[in-house]
């Protein structure tokens, strides 16, 4: 069912990188796996982690420094790519790196000729999930979600969407409302076609506008991030969970930027405030 392509001992636990035929995206798709040390026939919580814009699973899986806190604190951590890739797949036409490869913004395509295989949403909802809890030692009753960027977008909608399913929801520098900022709209319209109403169910504070409500967020904001202003807008989503009655708690970090040295610095933060949530 999947084909372990790496593997090694981490924290007394193990790291794996695996490989499947999707049949959502019709790809081979890969994806990391942190299981920390535990007892035998033990299930354990499950965070996922979704990566933003140009990213495969590897750029967290080297740079995101969460082993040690998985380890100490008993969480599988779950690394998906970002988007399906390889021949016959699709790109942006120009080749910008905020569409197409890499960018597949955690939705279900259907602008051809993207259809075919951009099916992110079903991917890291439906299909991914029902492999993890099949071949690894998960609880899936007890499930977190966090992202950055693009994937925090993907971490807050997911969440958001499924409250039943994830007891935790966290994201770094996310893209909070992206029918409103020049990158959303890009994927958005170029995915989902220009029928905004169909854009609401992959926007967080549309979401929240339209009555989605999750008990608590964690979010982090580097505020030297270059893309806080034209396409982040972490204001947005405080005004809209101080309206729908939400715990936000907004963390906006002097000096930090939009890159792995910010997120690896609070990842353990996050791993956390995930299990304080997970481990009851």
């Amino acid at each position: 069912m999947i084909d372990q392509i790496a593997g090694h001992r981490a924290f007394g636990g193990t790291q794996g990188v695996y490989r499947h035929r999707s049949i959502a995206t019709g790809t081979e798709m890969t994806f990391s796996v942190y299981v920390p040390p535990h007892e035998s026939g033990a299930r354990l919580p499950v965070v996922w982690f979704l990566s933003g814009l140009t990213c495969t699973h590897a750029n967290v899986t080297e740079k995101g420094e969460y082993r040690a806190a998985c380890a100490e604190l008993g969480l599988i951590f779950v690394a998906p790519d970002t988007s399906p890739r390889g021949e016959g797949v699709p790109d942006d036409p120009a080749g910008a790196y905020d569409f197409g490869l890499g960018a597949g913004f955690y939705v279900d395509a259907t602008e051809e000729p993207y259809a075919a295989h951009y099916r992110m949403w079903s991917y890291v909802t439906e299909e991914l999930p029902a492999l993890v809890a099949n071949c690894f030692p998960a609880d899936m009753a007890r499930q977190g979600i966090m992202g950055h960027s693009m994937g925090g977008h993907g971490a807050l909608t997911v969440g958001l969407r499924f409250p039943d399913r994830f007891r935790a929801v966290s994201a770094f520098a996310p893209i909070v409302a992206p029918s409103r900022v020049p990158w959303g709209q890009k994927a958005l319209g170029g995915y989902l076609g220009p029928d905004r109403s169909a854009w609401r169910r992959h926007d967080a504070v549309a979401l929240i506008e339209d009555g989605a409500r999750l008990p608590a967020l964690l979010v982090d904001q580097g505020e030297a991030d270059t893309f806080l202003e034209e396409q982040l807008k972490p204001e947005l989503l405080a005004t809209a969970c101080m309206d729908a009655g939400i715990d936000l708690t907004l963390r906006i970090q002097p000096g930090y930027d939009h890159s792995y040295y910010f997120i690896s610095t609070f990842m353990a933060d996050h791993l956390r405030w995930h299990a304080e949530r997970l481990i009851r």
